[in-house]
């Protein structure tokens, strides 16, 4: 199908851009909406979003389509070639700092480096791949994170069920105890607030922002990076930090991806109650990475991605096969029609972590944490503290799902609500 760059016409935009993007904003772009999340598994309406782009790729090509939306042109991208040279030429020219994404994140991390550019983002990603060790499989911290995510998580693998709000507050007394200490173990003021400053975000432009809420919280994060316990994140932090990198915004950032990796975390862990075979393989892998159980929880975010819709900004005049795209522009990816786009996929509605394994993944272009130079500096540490507390989880317990939960590991819905059912432990 040949390549080119294609602009769609006012209604077309506006279809494209309802059915597309509707879902994903009406659950929450920032902080997800239970009640619409359940809604839209009970209606499938999501599939409509990948139909949508589909159809779009059919009447345009595989090209970049522009949206006519107004004042500022988007341009949508459907080929996984394009995409990937979007990620990989992050941040310049196509920067992260989008006006949407300003608007959304500024609400609670007006300095985090996804929404910098220049010498400022150089000096805040720097730091966030310093502190999260991001080119490392394994923090050098993970012995520390490894006691304290199964201390914490342990307990729940005891109970006969536990649901998706037990479960947030557990992995929340985790991820306070391994970025600040254990002081912070209990200080679920600081989780509220931001999830107070999240909800707010969800609306973007149109709500104003709360600047002393927002003030308190940073205020409040920063406390503890001035007395930062020891063996913490926290400490590295402070260690690291340099005038300019606002150290208490990337934290920000920290704990709003966190709340993504739970949601993750507990979806993967539903699959796996639902998938005998790969419950039977994460038992028997005894390497202590734990590829296999990785692999499961990246299949997690594949299928149903916590960052939904990728968005780049362009700084110069840049050409896609042979035509040229006005600076300024903005580019998306729709991320759940990236991966499952059964036209492209024959694997795009089925649950299969092999393919994390095998080259595939990679091959086909599936970006659950982001890719190139954009990448989320916070995946290794993701996967290694999300798969210890799954196996503490399952190790020595079989999960199973409420009755009300059942699922067809090969027609998997378009949506995965994980705040309603019930995990329930069976003994070996």
């Amino acid at each position: 199908m040949a390549q080119k760059v294609s602009r769609l016409s006012w209604i077309e935009s506006v279809a494209t851009l309802l059915q597309a993007g509707g879902p994903l904003f009406a659950k929450g772009i920032i902080l997800r909406r239970p009640t619409i999340v359940r809604w839209l598994q009970a209606s499938g309406l999501e599939r409509l979003g990948v139909a949508a782009l589909q159809r779009v790729r059919a009447r345009h090509g595989s090209g970049p389509a522009i949206l006519k939306l107004g004042v500022h042109d988007e341009a949508v991208l459907v080929a996984p070639d394009d995409v990937r040279r979007l990620l990989d030429e992050t941040p310049v020219p196509f920067s992260p700092d989008t006006r949407e994404k300003h608007a959304t994140l500024a609400h609670f991390e007006p300095a985090g480096s996804l929404i910098s550019r220049g010498p400022a983002r150089q000096a805040r990603r720097s730091l966030n791949d310093r502190v999260l060790e991001s080119a490392r499989p394994r923090h050098s911290l993970g012995a520390r994170f490894d006691g304290i995510v199964a201390e914490e998580i342990a307990p729940l693998a005891a109970k006969d069920a536990v649901r998706f709000e037990e479960f947030r507050d557990t992995w929340f007394r985790m991820v306070r105890r391994c970025l600040f200490g254990d002081a912070a173990r209990d200080d679920v003021a600081l989780t509220r607030s931001l999830f107070q400053l999240r909800a707010d975000a969800n609306w973007a432009f149109l709500k104003p922002k709360r600047r002393v809420l927002r003030a308190r919280f940073l205020s409040h994060v920063a406390s503890y990076l001035h007395r930062p316990a020891a063996d913490s994140l926290a400490a590295r932090l402070a260690e690291m930090g340099e005038q300019g990198t606002r150290p208490e915004d990337q934290v920000g950032q920290w704990l709003f991806a966190f709340d993504a990796a739970c949601i993750a975390t507990f979806r993967t862990l539903m699959l796996l109650a639902a998938t005998p075979e790969a419950l039977r393989r994460v038992r028997a892998d005894d390497d202590p990475g734990r590829p296999f159980l990785r692999a499961c929880i990246l299949e997690s975010v594949r299928l149903w991605p916590t960052t939904p819709v990728i968005l780049r900004e362009s700084d110069t005049v840049t050409t896609w096969h042979g035509a040229t795209i006005a600076a300024g522009t903005g580019f998306v990816v729709h991320v759940p029609f990236l991966h499952r786009d059964a036209e492209r996929l024959t694997y795009a509605d089925r649950f299969v972590p092999d393919i994390w394994l095998d080259g595939t993944a990679q091959r086909d272009t599936l970006v659950p944490f982001s890719g190139g130079p954009g990448q989320c500096p916070a995946k290794h540490l993701v996967l290694m503290m999300a798969s210890t507390a799954l196996y503490t989880l399952v190790r020595d317990r079989r999960p199973t799902l409420s009755p009300d939960a059942a699922l067809d590991v090969d027609r998997l819905p378009a949506t995965l609500d994980p705040f309603t059912p019930s995990v329930l432990w069976r003994p070996d």
